[in-house]
């Protein structure tokens, strides 16, 4: 016999769907006691008279959790310093900002004795499962209620149709509905004339980017910005040291102001299907850069390649919600410890939607001029050397051409 929902704890943005999650959760589960929860992991003003709508659409309370610091420090740089993206392409923005969310989201269902969480993730799209994954990964046995897979509710037309006639608000028209996930790392939009990969992006329509400007429309004149790291974490901007969440603010701004971090890509998701979406991630594609221009110092040739292999498959996990598995602590422990020694400056020149590399200095350098030089090495490295070497590394190809010569006789 299934349980009596009588307190529901939701996932609560504000959004569209959320927002007509609380009356259709009171009209379905016997008036139901609703708990919102909103998580600030960044997205601003979007947080702004939350609480006055939630409780006039019928929620009993919100809290609101401040997540910014440890969504960076605990989610965003295991990722980035293992240089984790999926598909070649995607920072993962949407991806970790879940398993954060989600957490914080048991610990208050079950600080408030809740019967179930909702959340308002669609049954085509990879966030349910991250944040199912997560609540299973902390409360195996909670009722996990997802009102886009029972209701009879069929588009996003249809939920503003739900919303006008129960007299709730919304910050967004049909005719600019784009699907929007906005945090401290970054910005996704999907839907509307963006759901034909055939199409632009309106990069240069006003309002369509909210974290910087197209490439096109960004300054003639380069910006320079050196980010110091201290065991693949980055610690200050120019030389001033800054804290996560006012070092990422600083990184957005910068790398908005010159249209980095755009990604228009159509990806595979979890659930089978492709969909196309569009990305700004302005801070965190020049961390992602700056961190692997450090690395080429100083990670050894096999570190960094079987790191590369790591990556991709930290990536998936991300990706797929499960961040709460073993493998990816385990992965997460690897990339530790190549981190060790990853210490130092990388400078990078923002121009006009790309991050060039414009310097790196470690003092756990592998590189060696004097070695490298194409000048007197002073006896450094002796080039006769180099016959014996490829003498055996090509013996394998030399012994297969005189039996295949062999045969030919």
């Amino acid at each position: 016999m299934e349980k009596q929902i009588k307190k529901v704890v939701l996932a609560y943005s504000g959004g569209l769907d959320t927002s007509i999650i609380i009356p259709w959760l009171k009209e379905n589960y016997n008036d139901c006691e609703v708990i919102a929860v909103s998580a600030d992991v960044g997205q601003g003003t979007e947080l702004d008279g939350l609480e006055e709508k939630a409780k006039k659409t019928g929620a009993s309370k919100l809290y609101i959790l401040d997540l910014k610091k440890e969504f960076i420090e605990d989610y965003i740089y295991p990722t980035m310093q293992a240089g984790a993206k999926y598909e070649d392409k995607y920072l993962l923005g949407t991806s970790f900002a879940r398993p954060v969310i989600a957490k914080r989201i048991v610990e208050i269902a079950k600080k408030e004795g809740a019967d179930a969480i909702c959340h308002g993730c669609t049954g085509k799209g990879n966030d349910q499962v991250r944040f199912e994954l997560a609540i299973k990964a902390f409360a195996p046995e909670m009722t996990i209620i997802a009102p886009w897979r029972v209701w009879n509710i069929k588009s996003r037309d249809e939920e503003i149709d739900y919303a006008e006639a129960h007299n709730i608000p919304l910050k967004i028209s049909r005719e600019t509905n784009y699907s929007k996930d906005k945090n401290l790392w970054h910005l996704s939009h999907e839907g509307l004339d963006l759901e034909d990969p055939a199409n632009e992006p309106q990069y240069e329509k006003p309002g369509f980017l909210e974290m910087g400007v197209s490439p096109l429309q960004a300054p003639d004149k380069p910006t320079y910005v050196t980010i110091h790291f201290e065991k693949g974490i980055p610690t200050a901007i120019d030389g001033k040291e800054m804290g996560a969440v006012e070092l990422m603010e600083k990184l957005n701004k910068l790398g908005g102001e010159n249209g980095v971090g755009l990604v228009d890509m159509v990806e595979n998701r979890l659930v089978g299907m492709k969909s196309r979406g569009v990305y700004e991630t302005p801070g965190g594609a020049i961390l992602y850069a700056a961190h692997e221009n450090l690395e080429m110092l100083c990670l050894d040739k096999a570190t960094a390649h079987y790191k590369q292999l790591v990556a991709v498959k930290f990536g998936e996990i991300v990706y797929d919600g499960q961040w709460f598995s073993p493998l990816r602590e385990a992965l997460q422990a690897f990339v530790e410890k190549t981190q060790e020694n990853v210490t130092g400056d990388a400078k990078v020149k923002l121009y006009k939607g790309n991050i060039i590399n414009a310097g790196i200095t470690s003092p756990h350098s592998l590189y060696s001029e004097n070695i490298a030089t194409f000048e007197d090495d002073g006896g450094a490295y002796s080039q006769k050397d180099a016959a014996g070497f490829i003498n055996c590394f090509g013996l394998p190809i030399k012994v297969k051409a005189m039996l295949e010569a062999r045969k030919l006789k």
